[in-house]
């Protein structure tokens, strides 16, 4: 059983409303406030998904600690270590995009790649065919 509090606009409250793809369920919803602010409170009721990314990524990671036991200090090393490198790229792509020159630069250098691209593999049939087959060598050397 979990619950469920946010803050919406009223007009996003409108159940049995139909769009392009069918029309919303009706929920126990339910929701008290004034205009401006409504605070949404929503309990989940019912059978637990086993299908849920987030539930299967916990569990091989269980797996994966349950198996390694003197492995343990390696995984919480490379797990440092991603989080590190991913810390570092982030704030590096940040200083890059601060400098005053270097984003303008990168993207006429973005613009001009995909513009060769484009004329060297997409524009005429016979080009399109031979992408088509270092696509496919491609994934046949990485999938066997």
């Amino acid at each position: 059983m979990a619950s469920l509090t946010a803050h919406m606009l009223p007009p996003l409250l409108l159940q049995d409303r139909k769009t392009l793809f069918g029309t919303y369920p009706k929920l126990p919803v339910s929701y008290t406030g004034g205009r401006r602010n409504c605070a949404v409170f929503v309990k989940a009721t019912g059978d637990r998904s086993e299908s849920s990314s987030s539930l299967s990524i916990v569990k091989s990671v269980r797996n994966v600690w349950d198996k390694s036991d003197e492995d343990r200090v390696g995984l919480i090393g490379l797990g440092f270590a991603a989080i590190v490198a991913l810390w570092t790229s982030t704030n590096l792509i940040s200083v890059i995009d601060k400098l005053p020159i270097i984003p303008n630069v990168l993207e006429i250098i973005g613009i001009l790649f995909s513009l060769w691209f484009i004329y060297r593999y997409l524009l005429f049939k016979p080009d399109r065919e031979e992408l088509f087959q270092i696509i496919n060598k491609s994934l046949s050397q990485i999938f066997g």
